[in-house]
């Protein structure tokens, strides 16, 4: 009985992450799910990205927290509309909670729309929420076991993420067990070594997402 009422919730929200996702082509409008494990960078990533990219792209943002507003906060003061989501409890944003922000956007003055999800390592990637391709962040603090831990989350992203890599002296890490941890679950899978604290390596990841954008016919603004 547990498995059927599950595989009937993903099923729905299936269909609901479909609607979305047909609402942002009708747009024009390039959307990526961010999803890490709290305190991995997200929020970090974003604004570094937000202001690495200002001059190319037109931004929204969707935060996914449990509770509180602090990440819609920092967010905002770089001049982009955002909305916060409050899951009350839950351990993911879904597609129908995406759905309810449509009316606080103007799709029209958007390229590029970013929902940060809840912080955790299982239940973002089960959910679609109409995304064209899923993000994962990994702080090296966290430790080369995650892919064999938490392999839907590799498998289900376009893109991971090394961050944090300003303290490899300082923990115990090694990148290259990573990929090839994440590459044997994702053959597909590009990855990046940054520092949103040192901006290490995140011109190659803006390069990266400029021109994933473009190829879904946006254009872009500057080089």
């Amino acid at each position: 009985m547990k498995i059927s009422v599950v595989k009937n919730i993903l099923e729905a929200n299936d269909r609901i992450a479909q609607e979305n996702r047909a609402i942002f082509d009708k747009k024009g409008l390039v959307v990526f799910n961010l999803m890490s494990s709290p305190g991995a960078g997200k929020t970090s990533l974003l604004e570094k990205t937000i202001d690495g990219l200002k001059d190319h792209l037109r931004m929204g943002v969707i935060e996914g927290d449990i509770q509180s507003s602090q990440d819609a906060e920092r967010i905002a003061r770089r001049g982009i509309p955002v909305v916060q989501i409050n899951t009350g409890g839950a351990c993911h944003l879904d597609g129908n909670m995406i759905r309810d922000t449509f009316e606080d956007f103007n799709f029209d003055d958007l390229d590029l729309l970013v929902v940060e999800n809840v912080g955790n390592l299982v239940c973002p990637a089960e959910f679609q929420v109409g995304e064209d391709f899923k993000v994962m962040i990994l702080s090296v603090t966290e430790g080369a076991d995650k892919p064999s831990k938490y392999p839907l989350m590799f498998h289900e992203s376009k893109v991971l993420l090394i961050n944090k890599i300003d303290l490899l002296p300082y923990v115990d890490c090694d990148i290259q067990t990573i990929k090839k941890e994440a590459l044997k679950i994702n053959p597909h899978l590009t990855m990046f070594e940054i520092s949103c604290k040192t901006g290490e390596g995140l011109d190659a990841w803006y390069s990266w997402l400029k021109e994933a954008v473009r190829s879904r016919g946006v254009d872009l603004k500057g080089k």
